[in-house]
């Protein structure tokens, strides 16, 4: 279901002589600026910023015409952050513009739309040289109030979609670590090796001497590297690029497909592209989150942890739990409850949190989960019976068998489980015997 958002723009974003005016939709103020002042490398930022934006119109499973989507964007303490999902919602793209990338001031912090329409991309596209381009992100000298009547308005689906898949997002990559780093020239002659965009492959890629090599079997340290082609956001930068960093969860013989994040770092700036484990699979549906909106205290946890984020580049786990009197764990689970809500991110490079505020319903996260709303109705129906680490829910004249293995993880007699074995997150029989553990421990 897509959550159509009105956003309003008081111009188009241009390419001006005087540098890059990129409007904004809102946030803490109508149309902020954020930002005012020269990125350091402008043909970079322009080749990120234009990946970003690419990644928003293209649908890489069953390719359609391009949509129409606006980059997110995000200003806070050191960092400004553009973030885009695909249309299949396959692939996340980031682009993190660090202190070195810019000479200037981030006045305000929030999160808002960026409007990178067609005649934008056309002028990014021919940035070049080595002069500073100015970015002012949203207008220094207009308000809303005062030229209402020179606002551009059109509406534009939101789809769901997106924020599932923020909220799925960033719990996948908390649990990833760096599995390989490639200098530039070997990233360069990697990636012009990979399959076109037609093959949906599911490859591993292995950590070998200064690059890497592919198989198409897991082994431990390999990154999976599933539908290679969704890494073609990634050739604009790569004459830019000094290394690309690969991150991804452990894996052994025989692991299944698993997402991964491939990242080129600049020195002033950092893309990123998350691709889902299979080129089929969005993140909306991975169920990932699951288990942190299940819980009764994380959601009062995520209401204090909540009120004492600040718009720092990481967010300091430690320190928050000194504030809240909360341990380490329960400050986790609270982020990824913020998570769900669009409230907080995850940055592999920098292997911490951070803050954003998306423009979107905080409750449609767990209103858009139906496994979560049917958990909660076994619950109250009290369809679950505990027997020590075992459990029966009768849901729909059925009776399924839970079980609890050594390492935490449940399974489940259902069809959900058999088809997916976990691989997609909990079933609800499986959350809803979570949900109780909650409650009677």
């Amino acid at each position: 279901m897509n959550a159509v958002q009105t956003y309003r723009y008081l111009q188009p974003s241009t390419l001006r002589a005087a540098g890059l005016d990129l409007q904004t939709s809102g946030g803490p103020a109508a149309n902020p600026r954020f930002f005012s002042g020269f990125l350091t490398t402008p043909a970079a930022a322009a080749a990120g910023l234009l990946a970003v934006a690419e990644v928003a119109r293209t649908r890489y499973h069953q390719p359609v015409s391009p949509a129409s989507l606006d980059p997110v964007v995000t200003g806070s303490r050191e960092r400004l952050r553009f973030e885009s999902f695909s249309g299949c919602c396959g692939v996340y793209a980031r682009m993190d513009v660090v202190p070195a990338g810019f000479d200037g001031e981030i006045a305000g912090h929030g999160t808002t739309n960026v409007d990178v329409n067609p005649p934008l991309r056309e002028a990014l596209a021919r940035v070049g040289g080595i002069e500073p381009l100015h970015l002012a992100v949203g207008p220094d000298d207009l308000t809303v109030s005062t030229m209402e009547g020179a606002v551009v308005e059109r509406k534009v689906p939101l789809p769901g979609r997106w924020m599932r898949g923020f909220a799925e997002v960033h719990v996948l990559t908390a649990g990833f670590e760096p599995r390989a780093e490639v200098p530039a020239a070997e990233a360069t002659a990697f990636l012009r090796r990979l399959p076109g965009s037609s093959d949906r492959s599911v490859l591993w890629a292995v950590p070998a001497g200064r690059t890497l090599r592919l198989t198409s079997r897991p082994t431990p340290g390999a990154v999976c590297l599933a539908g290679a082609g969704r890494l073609a956001a990634l050739r604009g930068l790569l004459r830019h690029a000094r290394t690309l960093r690969v991150y991804g969860p452990a894996v052994r013989a025989g692991s299944p497909a698993v997402p991964s994040t491939w990242e080129l770092d600049t020195g002033s700036l950092r893309l990123s592209l998350t691709l889902s484990p299979e080129p089929y699979r969005g993140f909306s549906g991975e169920g990932a989150a699951l288990l942190a909106l299940a819980g009764d205290e994380v959601i009062d946890d995520a209401e204090l942890v909540g009120a004492l984020l600040s718009w720092d580049p990481t967010i300091d786990v430690a320190a928050l739990a000194d504030a809240t009197g909360l341990s380490d764990d329960r400050v986790r689970a609270a982020l990824a409850q913020l998570g769900t809500a669009g409230r907080v991110g995850y940055d592999v490079a920098d292997a911490g949190y951070f803050h954003r505020v998306m423009p979107h319903d905080a409750g449609r996260a767990e209103r858009d989960n139906p496994r979560l709303v049917g958990a909660r109705t076994l619950v109250e129906q009290g369809a679950v019976r505990r027997d020590g680490d075992h459990a029966t829910v009768c849901s729909d004249d059925d009776e399924y068998r839970v079980r609890r293995l050594p390492d935490g993880n449940l399974t489940c007699t259902c069809r959900w489980w058999a088809k997916y074995r976990g691989q997609r997150g909990p079933c609800k029989h499986a959350l809803a015997v979570s949900m109780l553990a909650e409650v009677t421990v």
